[in-house]
């Protein structure tokens, strides 16, 4: 693991660094934030996913996280939202190639050998950080839109992994998205039951998740018809899952809005990792 910067935050540390995946076929870079507490021995940990276009750092500068996890002794890891580098495939859009990898395991040839996120969240990055204290029994899952939709798939496709998921501003139904249907016909084939696992609303109508669950949206939010939040109300109210999903009047899909309830986020996942 290389370093890239460290800088003093709240007490902690606040750290950049890169390594080889072996996941996504070359090297990866990622944040991660030690509170004070972790002086002292291993501390839960929190994972942050962000969402298209953004990198590691996005959240780690704008979502206002650090001082609320300072205060809760709980790390932060921020991974980056795909593979990089010139020789790893892109597209023109957006919302697809890279820092649009969607949290899955591409199958299709283009970008099956390195666009493998899950797999990368799963097993790789935690590999890499084996030597941090970090206390991988107790840990918690978030994440940002396309984000939200890896965290709330990744907890519900990885049981008893994380005591607890949130999400801001989810992809919820991909399925039915232009955020979804063009990004999984690409990476995972025309196949429409290879794309069930990654389709965070279909997930808590058949299973839910096993812990406590919060989601919040914006009423503002430009990107609503994309996100499909009504379909995770939805599943959550006919599966009486344990949770909360809140509609916040006036937000946006900005970090503004991010930051304006990562607080109560950083709360919600204290309740579940530091009993």
């Amino acid at each position: 693991m290389k370093t890239i910067s460290e800088n003093a935050c709240f007490g902690g540390v606040q750290g950049v660094y890169s390594h080889a995946s072996s996941a996504c076929g070359g090297e990866m870079t990622f944040g991660l934030f030690l509170p004070p507490q972790a002086k002292r021995g291993p501390v839960p940990v929190l994972w942050f996913l962000s969402g298209l276009t953004c990198t590691h750092e996005n959240a780690m500068v704008k979502a206002g996280a650090q001082a609320h996890a300072a205060a809760n002794g709980i790390a932060l890891v921020f991974p980056d939202t795909s593979p990089r580098g010139e020789d790893v495939p892109n597209d023109p859009a957006f919302d697809m190639g890279q820092g649009a990898g969607f949290y899955l395991n591409a199958t299709e040839a283009t970008w099956a050998p390195q666009f493998r996120m899950w797999d990368y969240i799963d097993a790789d990055l935690p590999a890499a950080l084996a030597d941090q204290p970090l206390d991988f029994a107790r840990q918690a899952i978030t994440g940002h839109s396309m984000g939200g939709h890896g965290a709330l798939t990744l907890a519900m496709g990885l049981p008893g992994r994380f005591a607890s998921v949130s999400a801001f501003s989810p992809i919820c139904n991909p399925m039915a998205s232009d955020w979804g249907r063009p990004q999984l016909t690409a990476y995972l084939g025309a196949d429409e039951a290879a794309w069930r696992a990654h389709d965070a609303s279909l997930l808590m109508a058949q299973a839910g998740f096993d812990g406590p669950v919060l989601i919040d949206t914006g009423t503002d939010d430009p990107f609503l018809d994309k996100l499909r939040p009504e379909t995770m109300a939805d599943a959550m109210v006919a599966r009486r899952q344990q949770g909360t999903f809140r509609m916040q009047p006036g937000y946006d899909h900005s970090y503004f809005f991010v930051a304006t309830f990562m607080a109560d986020h950083i709360a919600f996942h204290a309740g579940a990792l530091c009993q």
